[in-house]
């Protein structure tokens, strides 16, 4: 791809990124967009998610693309000592390392707070994990489908109607914490800006998962005595889903009082003006299943069309529900640029999604695509001193590692 001059907001701040899987590289990956010159550390066998298909080519499977965009990667053995000594030359010069295996396997390789601390006494070491190390789930693994279960998404899902519980289909704890990740690490920074020192900080699946669940979800336990069970009812009505029409699905959300008022005028139906159930806000919040039930009813008289000509001329939010093929067709996305395609080095002709958001001065940019595996490994290393004969050493130690070809 042609060189993209680096304007964003982070260009300077050097990280050094120890993530795999979804949760950390999709933080760095956030941090590579915005500007930051991201040294992605890989295991000689490489992160999990480039052996995770479709992909043309071994070792480049479909979310390792996206998710590492904007990054150098450099093969390191963290278990044999040059290659700790490697990662300590490199946070030496780095601004922040992030990491997201359990604090316990950092310390086993050498790489606690206090050994990196002592290579850089200014480095911001976060690390992004499953569980707070103050609790008794200390050291527990953390997947996004474990998460999400302990946090409660499978059973909000029962409590809709459905015959048995389901994640959510999208790494929902990954990426929600991956982006609890990129704030602290901002904040973490902005922080050192102003007073040249650096931390610790931790960023906790279990914990901010469930802070996600309950900041809808915590209903009447809110107050002490107890007001009620948990639980937003709006959320969880078993009729609170795309509605069927008689040709399709729509998405509709009838909310306020002029558009419940505009939207029994389209139907025919004023008398439900004082209906008990649909009066006010407060009398459909507390019927609230009656009402979307009601709703769903009266959308299977109409088309999907004819719906969405009478919503939109009542000025009442409504949208058709996209698949996946139909997302990444939708006209708006694509007006703005939202798929960007690139010619990649190895993998031909690529479609990706754009940062998001338009900024007037510091813009986020895609400036470099994801990498084979230890394909920068001679370029960062070389940097940090090591001559080639140094390196070539390395390679036959297994140490490091660069493309076969």
């Amino acid at each position: 791809m042609n060189a993209v001059e680096n304007k964003g907001p982070l260009a300077g701040v050097k990280i050094l990124d120890l993530t795999t899987v979804v949760m950390g590289p999709y933080a760095t990956q956030i941090l590579g967009d915005m500007g930051a010159d991201i040294v992605k550390v890989e295991s000689p066998s490489g992160d999990n998610m480039r052996w995770v298909g479709p992909m043309k080519n071994p070792g480049m499977g479909h979310i390792y693309l996206h998710a590492n965009r904007n990054k150098r990667s450099l093969v390191l053995d963290l278990k044999q000592a040059e290659g700790r000594e490697a990662i300590l030359k490199l946070a030496a010069v780095s601004d922040v390392l992030v990491y997201n295996v359990r604090p316990a396997a950092m310390a086993r390789l050498g790489l606690s707070y206090e050994d990196v601390k002592a290579a850089n006494p200014k480095i911001i070491y976060v690390g992004a994990f499953g569980f707070s190390e103050d609790g008794p789930y200390a050291g527990r693994p953390a997947y996004d489908d474990l998460i999400q279960g302990a946090a409660g998404v499978p059973a909000l899902s029962l409590a809709q109607g459905s015959e048995v519980p389901r994640y959510a289909p999208v790494t929902l704890g990954d990426r929600s914490v991956g982006l609890q990740t990129v704030i602290a690490i901002i904040g973490a920074l902005f922080h050192a800006a102003h007073t040249g020192i650096g931390q610790s900080v931790e960023v906790t699946m279990f914990e901010s998962l469930s802070q996600f669940v309950l900041g809808d979800h915590m209903g009447g336990k809110t107050f002490e005595p107890p007001l009620g069970p948990p639980g937003y009812a709006r959320l969880i009505a078993p009729h609170r889903r795309p509605y069927a029409t008689r040709d399709g699905y729509l998405c509709v959300l009838i909310y306020n009082d002029k558009q419940w008022e505009r939207f029994f005028e389209m139907i025919g139906r004023r008398d439900l003006l004082t209906d008990a159930r649909f009066c006010d806000h407060s009398s459909r919040a507390a019927h609230i299943k009656a009402v979307y039930e009601f709703v769903a009813e009266v959308m299977k008289t109409r088309t999907t069309s004819d719906w969405m000509q009478a919503l939109d001329e009542s000025d009442i939010p409504a949208t058709p529900m996209h698949t996946l093929d139909s997302l990444i067709d939708d006209p708006h996305l694509n007006a703005i640029g939202f798929f960007p395609e690139y010619d990649h080095p190895t993998e031909g002709k690529i479609r990706t999604t754009a940062p998001v958001g338009k900024w007037s001065e510091t813009p986020p940019s895609i400036r470099s695509l994801a990498g084979r595996l230890g394909e920068h490994s001679r370029d960062v290393l070389g940097e940090l001193g090591y001559s080639a004969a140094e390196i070539d050493a390395m390679l036959a130690k297994k140490i490091t590692a660069v493309p076969a070809n």
